[in-house]
């Protein structure tokens, strides 16, 4: 019975993102809410403007009827926002002038329909459709507005690249059973077919294959994987099946790490915004004085100059006042920065880059220095084992010691010494109280002996013969001493990141300066910098944590916008401290945690993909805010009937909210095809 009820016992389906969820609920809501007001104007708008037969009592309360369902069941949430936020808030925001112009022109219709009733009709007639036609175009705007809104978050969201299934491996019975990839736990093993999206991160066990990772890393090549190699959900595998052993479960594998921080950048508020906030807030009290002022010259021009009654000017100029209320428009501005962020966010992670912050996108135009860590940034950090020293010729008795204190750590050092000692070495010795100084190196008791392991300044042994020979070649040093004695040392070598020399040069053309700060040693920096061809003035080597915070700060000023580099723990300060942190892939979380941005590609390219992407979210921004201010002045002088025989009827003005939403979209929609990855490596 237990087994009938497991069998058919399935998971609820893979839901999407919060966001993504909400924004389609509310996508459509608004959606039935626009066709339903469509389909009660139309009726208005017949009996208005049709030649029908001359029934106005039947038709004025048809439209009675059709207004009031518009205004109540339509626009009956724009009063609780805009009375909310008046309350409240003490703001009088853009729902405001909406409520306050459609209420006028819907009273205004409902007297003059009573004053007919009583056969007393005023010269103008009841007008029902100007508010009707009013509130079915400003839902038509904020349609368009949330559609574009929505696709813009559906089209950069890396967490909808999760597959659903995976399809289990049982070592022992060789069986293949699929099932919900949320049960996968750590240990199993899955298998990823052809064409195929890998599940979640692992290791490949075994299988030869090409796996394109694009979609997560925008490395644009084909990776080539064997058994060993590391995989990352959401690539797609392409010629051969992999089998995989689960290094992380999906609440916590790469893609729902990534679309955690693209959400954070979407969710924090860039200096721009804040800017926009604070000119809505002046907006709409600044319209509401400029509607005064259309309607007082209105009807001083109709009295003065146009020969109408009291009566008939104040009518027609409170139209004009309706026009001018509804026709400015913030909406532009308010979408200015937000819909450029969303999309400019989505651009980078698929170019390689995650920004945690607005921000840092917003900063990162105006870079003026890069400060590298060495190994592991400028450098791929697979080092090998170049020479290898025993002064007191005990290796072979120390082999089990050696890796066992090596392999505790992660530190790319540690692990290149342990993968060398593992061709020699069957057993590794167990330590305790093993460790790790940042900055320095490893400390462990070994039975009565006391264990240090790290560079040599760290250890004191750095003016040895032993240490200064291999110094000489100018490679990386990691030496090991017992109980103070000096007992191996090792010269590690490492090769430049194949983009680090493009990087350099692409920095160097556009005049910022860069800087090399490393923990290694000064034969080994500088025969980097050498390579580079960067001054000395723009080395420093042998720097502990602190050493590099000093730096920062020392060329950091208010002009001077530091961008730093790094991988490692002992970064972790330097790019908190830095004015931007550039966390390199395959480094520590806490480096990581410290960052405001994260290359999640293994190459430097990211760092000049982020500043372009900077000035073209600046350009996007600028022109947003600039078109919002040209349609604004234009518009509300239209309205206000400041152009001779040219204005726009109150009905109409609902279509500026479409008009000027359109343009911001288009350029935020743009930015998804720009290219910031047009360079050779």
């Amino acid at each position: 019975m237990s087994n009938l009820f497991f069998e058919s016992a399935k998971l609820a389906p893979m839901a999407d993102p919060p966001l993504i969820t909400s924004g389609r609920a509310h996508l459509r809501l608004m959606l039935f809410k626009t066709m339903v007001s469509i389909a009660l104007t139309i009726p208005v708008l017949i009996m208005a403007w049709a030649d029908l037969l001359p029934r106005e009592i039947a038709y004025g309360a048809a439209s009675l009827v059709l207004a009031t369902i518009v205004q109540v069941y339509i626009a009956g949430p724009w009063y609780f926002s805009a009375f909310k936020a008046l309350f409240f808030s003490h703001l009088v925001e853009v729902d405001f002038l909406v409520v306050l112009s459609t209420s006028i022109a819907y009273i205004y219709s409902i007297i003059a329909y009573a004053l007919m009733a009583y056969e007393k009709p005023l010269s103008t007639g009841s007008f029902f459709e100007t508010s009707t036609l009013l509130v079915t175009l400003i839902m038509l705007g904020r349609l368009v507005t949330s559609l574009a809104r929505q696709r813009a978050v559906e089209s950069i969201s890396i967490e909808s690249l999760q597959p659903s299934i995976a399809i289990l491996v049982d070592s022992e019975s060789d069986s293949r059973n699929e099932i919900d990839a949320r049960l996968m736990q750590y240990g199993d093993v899955f298998l990823v077919s052809p064409d195929s999206a890998i599940v979640t991160d692992g290791t490949v066990i075994s299988g030869v294959s090409d796996v394109d990772e694009s979609m997560i890393t925008g490395e644009a090549n084909f990776v080539a994987k064997k058994p060993g190699s590391p995989v990352v959900a959401g690539s797609i595998n392409h010629s051969g099946s992999l089998t995989i052993r689960l290094n992380r479960l999906l609440g916590d594998n790469t893609i729902k790490s990534i679309g955690l921080m693209v959400d954070e950048a979407k969710s924090s508020k860039a200096r721009f915004q804040d800017m926009a906030d604070r000119v809505a807030t002046y907006f709409v009290p600044i319209i509401l004085v400029l509607t005064v002022i259309v309607f007082v010259v209105r009807v001083g021009v109709g009295i003065g100059i146009q020969d109408y009654s009291t009566t008939t000017a104040c009518i027609n100029a409170m139209t004009y006042a309706i026009s001018a209320l509804i026709v400015s428009c913030p909406c532009a501005i308010g979408l200015a920065v937000p819909m450029v962020l969303v999309i400019a966010g989505g651009v980078a992670a698929k170019n390689g880059v995650i920004f945690k912050s607005a921000e840092t996108i917003e900063k990162a135009r105006n870079i003026s220095h890069v400060v590298f860590d060495k190994t592991g940034t400028l450098t791929q950090g697979l080092l090998t084992v170049e020479r290898e020293l025993y002064p007191t010729g005990e290796g072979t008795t120390l082999g089990p010691m050696i890796l066992g204190l090596t392999s505790s750590s992660k530190h790319p050092v540690s692990s290149a010494i342990a993968a060398h000692m593992k061709s020699t070495v069957t057993k590794a010795a167990g330590l305790k109280k093993v460790t790790s100084i940042v900055g320095c190196g490893i400390e462990a008791t070994w039975g009565e002996e006391n264990i240090r392991a790290g560079n040599p300044y760290w250890l004191g042994v750095e003016n040895l013969p032993a240490v200064t020979n291999i110094l000489s070649l100018g490679v990386s040093i990691f030496c090991i001493t017992v109980n103070g004695n000096l007992v191996a040392v090792y010269g590690l070598k490492d090769s430049l990141r194949p983009d680090t020399m493009y990087v350099i040069n692409e920095l160097r053309r556009r005049n910022i300066e860069i800087s090399i700060i490393s923990g290694d040693n000064e034969e080994s920096v500088k025969s980097v910098s050498r390579t580079l061809d960067l001054p000395e003035s723009h080395v420093r080597f042998q720097c502990s944590p602190a050493e590099k915070q000093t730096y920062i700060k020392e060329i950091s000023t208010e002009k001077n916008v530091v961008m730093f580099c790094g991988d490692g723990t002992n970064d972790a300060v330097a790019l908190a401290q830095a004015s931007i942190g550039m966390h390199v892939n395959g480094g520590t979380d806490i480096a990581q945690s410290a960052a405001d941005a994260v290359l999640i590609r293994p190459a430097l390219g990211g760092v000049i993909v982020l500043i372009d992407l900077s000035k073209t979210f600046y350009r996007r921004v600028v022109f947003n805010f600039t078109w919002s201010f040209v349609y604004n002045t234009f518009a509300i002088l239209l309205a206000a009937g400041a152009f001779p025989n040219a204005r726009i009827p109150p009905q109409y003005a609902g279509l500026g909210e479409i008009v000027s939403v359109l343009p911001v979209i288009a350029i935020g929609v743009q930015l998804r095809w720009a290219n910031f990855t047009n360079f050779k490596v």
